[in-house]
């Protein structure tokens, strides 16, 4: 791991994450790309003219450059190899072009969580970058004085599909010297006896070479409440899971546990895209 990506609106929120990703990067010689997102409204770009010729474009570009400046002299960020880029895009478009950009590896954001009316009508920009990104975001709700990750829980249906996000979770598992915990979580409607689900995850675990790890298999009401629960169980540190992407009509049906993690779950959560 060498660049970690930190989208910010300069909130607490997002100095929470800041914060986490200083400590890995002085842990592991990272680098850090600070990404400000403006949202420019499309009826005041003339087609012909670029973002930056707008007025209030440079007005919030040079905003936007005091804040990072301001933001750059904290002390835990301190002899860090910082990289600052304000981006006119939708937040998970900008994400997306910018760990294209740069390679990056990790992107690291904060959350505060939505819930009810306002959840299912707007949802939120983490949510959107997790749903979206093809690279692992790991969201933290709270500040972290220190990022010590002993027990990491991976819940998955450890079916063939998920074999390449398991492969990134490993990796991530080896370099946080962290235990992975396996999760299968079983609920009432999508039921599979603990010797099957066993059998199944010792299958699928076999070839990666990879030896950390328990297995677990979980019964609960739903496979969100399964994975809280069970995390809580053992005082987990951090969860990780894939996510499908789901995007549109099949999203809003579909809904998306990893998605709903973000929002409910008070441990940081990585998520890794099918």
């Amino acid at each position: 791991m060498k660049k970690i990506l930190v989208p910010t609106d300069f909130s607490t929120q997002a100095e929470n994450a800041l914060k986490v990703a200083a400590l890995l990067a002085k842990k592991h010689h990272c680098e850090i790309y600070l990404l400000h997102i403006l949202e420019m409204p499309i009826q005041q770009v003339d087609p012909l003219s670029s973002y930056n010729n707008l007025p209030e474009a440079v007005y919030f570009m040079k905003l936007a450059h005091k804040q990072f400046e301001e933001l750059k002299a904290k002390a835990y960020l301190k002899d860090l190899k910082l990289h600052e880029t304000v981006e006119f895009h939708e937040i998970f478009k900008g994400v997306f072009h910018v760990c294209k950009k740069h390679d990056i590896d990790l992107v690291i954001m904060g959350s505060n969580g939505v819930s009810g009316l306002r959840e299912m009508l707007i949802g939120s920009n983490t949510e959107k970058v997790v749903r979206t990104s093809e690279t692992p975001v790991l969201v933290v709700k709270n500040e972290h004085e220190t990022f010590k990750i002993n027990d990491f829980v991976f819940a998955s249906d450890f079916k063939d599909e998920s074999k390449a996000t398991f492969e990134k979770a490993i990796y991530f598992a080896n370099i946080l010297k962290a235990k992975m915990h396996l999760l299968m979580v079983n609920t009432p409607n999508k039921f599979i006896t603990s010797a099957k689900s066993k059998d199944r995850m010792k299958t699928f675990v076999e070839g990666f070479g990879f030896s950390n790890y328990t297995i677990n298999v979980y019964n609960d009401i739903s496979i969100e409440k399964g994975i809280m629960n069970f995390s809580q169980s053992i005082n987990a540190d951090l969860i990780g899971m894939s996510t499908h992407g789901r995007q549109g009509i099949s999203h809003f049906f579909n809904g998306s546990i990893s998605e709903d993690l973000v929002n409910h779950a008070k441990r940081p959560v990585i998520t890794f895209r099918i």
